[in-house]
């Protein structure tokens, strides 16, 4: 490592960064051998993930298309309870808590596609699986 002096006569210190033959064989060494297209490695990496994905995102949609069934029978209650005077329900209301549940799922679906981005290293067939599952959910 070659020395030099500044103009304040301080030592300026260069680093040699050039790769031979030698240091590459010498990386490439310690490195693990993995085969990328093995069986092992890819249903590790990305067999699952991507089956964990489509079956949160299957029960995901299972959930949602089970909470506006409910939902809607408790809408058409409170029209039939309101039609026979029973309660008064005010639209601005009632479109506030519409409003309000859709700010929930928007919640709840980041929440959980954040989660199956951090199963793998990149998260990608976790997230498809869970695009898949909302498909066929």
């Amino acid at each position: 490592m070659p020395n030099y002096s500044s103009p304040e006569s301080q030592p300026i210190q260069t680093w040699d960064y050039s790769l031979n033959n030698e240091s590459v064989s010498a990386l490439q060494q310690q490195l693990p051998q993995t085969d990328m297209l093995s069986a092992p490695f890819l249903i590790a990496n990305v067999g699952a993930p991507f089956v964990i994905g489509l079956a949160v995102g299957f029960f995901a949609k299972k959930v949602l298309k089970i909470a506006l069934f409910l939902a809607g029978g408790a809408i058409v209650l409170l029209f039939v309870s309101e039609y026979y005077g029973v309660a008064k329900v005010s639209d601005a209301q009632l479109q506030s808590a519409a409003d309000a549940a859709t700010g929930m799922a928007k919640q709840s679906s980041g929440f959980l596609m954040d989660r199956l981005s951090q199963i793998t290293s990149k998260g990608v067939s976790a997230v498809a699986g869970f695009a898949v599952g909302l498909k066929f959910g």
